[in-house]
């Protein structure tokens, strides 16, 4: 049984990643026409969770679980997102040169599904990681807290440009909330199968490989500056290290 304690633990770190929303909203209204940053940004963002991913939740799961049964729950993170992008079409970029229109609004719309998308896996993956360590957990949290601002400047640069604040700050609001629902449902599934949990993480480590590879990807390749991706990547990887030697 989860303790009490530890669910307030996961709620409060998974409002970490909701001011680092705020924060990257908020960029995206002030810094929207510097593509180099964005491009910077989203390779940093994709590099924090695949790092994540790769050395900290399947090495744990693998040591806990086996080979095996880690790398079936990674295939099965990576096959229930794909098969969601496949029932969700979603996208996160709008031809800004055109005058908002329905089909701009309804681009917006989608954008918000893709938000959720991207930060359920996220909570999921945090909440499993503080059950197996608590400082993993800090770790994992702190890391998507700081992954969430370029991304979700990235984001938002297609809905600026509506002129509708509150839909921005709306969605941004239900893109925050989607991570500490995600960490809800990881603390619940913990509670049902408790010996499942370093199987949960393999699973949320696929989801998040998946999403860096399949969405921040291309992301990067329309903004152009791919060298700019290489750096922010490259920058995620001193974060990472960094933040490592500070919780352990």
């Amino acid at each position: 049984m989860v303790a009490t304690t530890t669910y307030i633990a996961v709620l409060l770190l998974s409002l970490l990643s909701f001011v680092t929303t705020c924060i990257g909203v908020t960029l995206a209204i002030q810094f929207r026409r510097s593509k180099r940053s964005i491009t910077c940004g989203i390779g940093f963002s994709a590099g924090i969770m695949m790092l994540i991913s790769i050395l900290e939740l399947i090495p744990e799961s693998i040591a806990k679980a086996g080979n095996l049964l880690t790398l079936t729950s990674v295939a099965a993170g990576v096959v229930l997102i794909w098969v969601l992008n496949i029932i969700i079409p979603h996208t996160h970029l709008v031809d800004e040169s055109r005058k908002v229109e329905r089909t701009t609004l309804r681009s917006a719309y989608l954008i918000v599904f893709g938000l959720i998308l991207h930060d359920v896996p996220e909570g999921f993956a945090m909440a499993n990681s503080y059950v197996a360590s608590h400082s993993l957990g800090i770790l994992v949290a702190l890391a998507i807290a700081l992954h969430n601002i370029p991304e979700e400047f990235a984001m938002a640069i297609p809905v600026v440009p509506l002129r509708r604040p509150r839909f921005l700050y709306g969605s941004a609001l239900l893109s925050a909330l989607a991570e500490p629902a995600g960490a809800i449902v990881g603390l619940l599934a913990v509670d049902v199968f408790p010996k499942l949990n370093p199987l949960f993480m393999a699973f949320a480590a696929g989801a998040m490989m998946f999403i860096s590879l399949h969405e921040l990807l291309p992301m990067a390749r329309r903004y152009g500056h791919l060298g700019l991706f290489g750096v922010g990547a490259v920058c995620s990887l001193i974060v990472h290290q960094l933040l490592s030697m500070a919780i352990n």
